[in-house]
């Protein structure tokens, strides 16, 4: 027996001549437009992008290092693939300092001594419960964050030097290349007020201890020296003028 329920359907997107009656008729919604995909586009080929400064930039450490030989026919190129790497590598240095790092007797050698030749470090011998020892580690504190390239460490004074005596502390020792650049001992040799500005004056009179990563990896002490009193100066300003800010809304 025949089946009189069945419906026939044409080709998706095609159109009887009934349809088109009954479009204009308005009696079936406007015909949908026939599907078209889109035009085929095969992916980039990262081997054939234009090699310059911003294809560099986009690449890693470990990409940069990979590229070592494949950029010999291209004498710009290669020093610029050098010189982003010795950017990389110096801001990966920069980052493992910006604090003052707690260190042990067995940890001296390692952290102090056998610091990197280009790095130079600041030591505080300290104990608990001195304040002039609080208050030349706050200052470090400080210091610290402004020259995250120079490193800083603090250790119990006799964990570091035996039976070495409280009357001298705090002390500072400054290393370099494995040796002593020199000490300070106790605070009054920071002047009558131990402040991070006053600290870093100190430090840097005789040679360019802090450094705050933007100056390249071997500034002068000339340049550390000016920076110091640069930051100096803007503080007493900025001090001031907080002082007659505060001074007029009194009045």
């Amino acid at each position: 027996m025949a089946d009189y329920h069945f419906v026939y359907k044409d080709v998706e997107g095609a159109s009887t001549q009934w349809d088109d009656i009954q479009r204009k008729l308005g009696n079936l919604p406007p015909k949908p437009p026939a599907f078209k995909p889109d035009p085929f586009e095969p992916a980039p080929d990262p081997d054939s992008a234009p090699k310059d400064k911003s294809w560099i930039d986009e690449k890693t450490e470990e990409e940069l290092e990979d590229l070592e030989d494949d950029l010999d026919d291209d004498r710009f190129l290669e020093e610029y693939r050098k010189k982003r790497l010795a950017e990389m590598r110096e801001a990966v240095k920069i980052s493992k300092y910006g604090s003052v790092i707690p260190i042990s007797g067995s940890d001296f050698v390692r952290e102090v001594s056998q610091a990197p030749q280009d790095v130079w470090v600041v030591v505080i011998l300290y104990k608990e419960g001195f304040p002039e020892c609080g208050l030349l580690l706050r200052c470090l504190e400080e210091l610290a964050v402004k020259y995250p390239a120079t490193k800083f460490v603090k250790i119990i004074s006799t964990d570091c030097i035996p039976n070495y005596p409280d009357r001298n502390l705090p002390t500072l020792l400054v290393y370099n290349n494995g040796a002593v650049k020199a000490n300070y001992v106790g605070l009054h040799s920071f002047g009558r007020r131990c402040t991070p500005e006053g600290v870093a004056l100190v430090l840097c009179q005789s040679d360019p201890v802090l450094n705050d990563g933007q100056s390249g990896s071997d500034p002068s002490r000339k340049a550390v020296l000016e920076d110091v009193q640069r930051r100096f100066i803007e503080k007493v300003v900025t001090e001031h003028e907080n002082h007659d800010d505060n001074g007029s809304s009194s009045d």
